[in-house]
């Protein structure tokens, strides 16, 4: 990774901020923030409607976003490409358009470690239609206990909706594997991305999942801007989320028709400021090259585990076999709360509490943890900066 690339970010400018809260939102380059100001101050006018040039432009940036989008995640068609407000609305989308289908008798599989937005829509859909939530447990170490296929996966499970990566955890699962299993047993595959997308090259099409989605704001784009991709033919069986606006064709005071995928699931006036964002972001992580992010972030995971090791009674959480740089721990002694509260003091930012994942630290046995997560432009001086911190608060307790 390039050495000067915290100077891309302005947050970073006359700062000493150390930024290890990723999992939960990244910073912005410039080239971003650029994008945005230009779509606001130059090209700022709805999409799909006007044919005046600032609207045609204005068209033609978002819909060229959606291409990126496409050959980012290598999809067949930028018409798989459904631009939502984020991973939460993409899960609720498919939990509604997917799960009505559903009765009892009908399973639902997630794993034990899912955020909520892969889980709660999914309880939602299971009380409307008498559907089963039945869960994938984890091993020790923080990896999906994958042993007893027979009885997790069977002929009534009809979806199954898993983590690309945990974001407690870090665990990257195996998703060919699984995609191959629910392929024998005829269930529709989601995979929540808003982990994995960020860090590591993605194939949907090698993955072999049905539908990936994921959040702009963990990549380096906008808030308030979201990706669904699914296969065509499994988005064209959908029933559409919302009404209004661009997801019609014709419109009676009888009846309606859908417009064509993937417009028929973008109803009102889509997030085309932010779309160009996200496009803006993809072109930044594409001059980087994802698989120099993934290296990148792997030895720092790795430098900062290993410093971390040598400061007593420090307990991380998980020993996966193939992980990302999220890292969870506690400090005996020392709630979590009060840690992330004299990090602070050092203008070093970590994120504490329960992650969205209350089910997953129930089986921790813990209420609380600390979590510090990688990105691009962290280095080991943050890490070296965190870690004589962390060593340093010990004594105060």
């Amino acid at each position: 990774m390039k050495a000067s690339i915290k100077s891309d970010f302005p947050i970073f400018d006359d700062s000493d901020l150390v930024y290890l809260d990723n999992a939960s939102t990244t910073q912005k380059p410039q080239q971003v923030l650029d994008a945005i100001q230009s779509m606001y101050s130059k090209t700022n006018a709805n999409v799909h409607r006007a044919l005046y040039d600032i609207g045609s432009e204005a068209t033609e940036k978002f819909e060229n976003s959606r291409k990126k989008v496409s050959n980012f995640i290598h999809s067949d068609s930028e018409s798989e490409i459904i631009f939502t407000s984020g991973t939460t609305e993409s899960i609720n989308l498919l939990a509604h358009s997917l799960g009505n289908k559903l009765g009892p008798g009908d399973d639902i599989l997630v794993s034990e470690m899912e955020h909520h937005a892969n889980l709660v829509p999914w309880q939602m859909a299971c009380s409307r239609t008498g559907a089963n939530l039945k869960f994938i447990p984890m091993d020790g170490n923080g990896d999906l206990d994958l042993t007893n296929l027979e009885t997790t996966f069977t002929d009534s499970t009809k979806i199954i909706s898993i983590t690309h990566v945990s974001n407690v955890l870090g665990t990257i699962n195996p998703i060919d594997e699984i995609a191959k299993i629910a392929k024998e047993i005829g269930a529709l595959f989601i995979v929540d991305g808003a982990q994995g997308v960020p860090h590591q090259s993605v194939n949907v099409k090698e993955l072999g999942c049905d539908f990936y989605v994921f959040s702009g704001h963990k990549m380096l784009g906008p808030t308030g801007v979201g990706v669904l991709w699914g296969r065509m033919e499994k988005l064209e069986d959908m029933d559409p989320f919302m009404g209004g606006g661009e997801m019609i064709e014709t419109v009676t005071m009888e009846s309606s028709t859908w417009n064509q995928v993937p417009y028929k699931f973008e109803a009102g006036t889509p997030n085309f400021v932010q779309a160009v964002g996200l496009g803006a972001a993809i072109d930044y992580l594409n001059d980087l090259g994802m698989d120099e992010v993934f290296e990148h972030e792997k030895k720092l995971t790795e430098y900062a585990l290993e410093r971390m090791s040598h400061i007593k009674r420090v307990n991380v959480f998980g020993s996966p076999k193939s992980r990302t740089g999220v890292i969870s721990f506690n400090v005996e002694g020392i709630h979590a709360q009060d840690l992330a509260q004299f990090l602070n003091e050092d203008n070093i930012a970590i994120r504490v509490g329960h992650h969205c994942a209350q089910p997953l630290l129930a089986s921790l046995n813990e209420n609380s943890v600390a979590r510090l997560s990688l990105y691009i432009y962290n280095d080991e001086k943050d890490i070296d900066l965190f870690c004589n911190s962390l060593a340093s608060i010990k004594q105060y307790f």
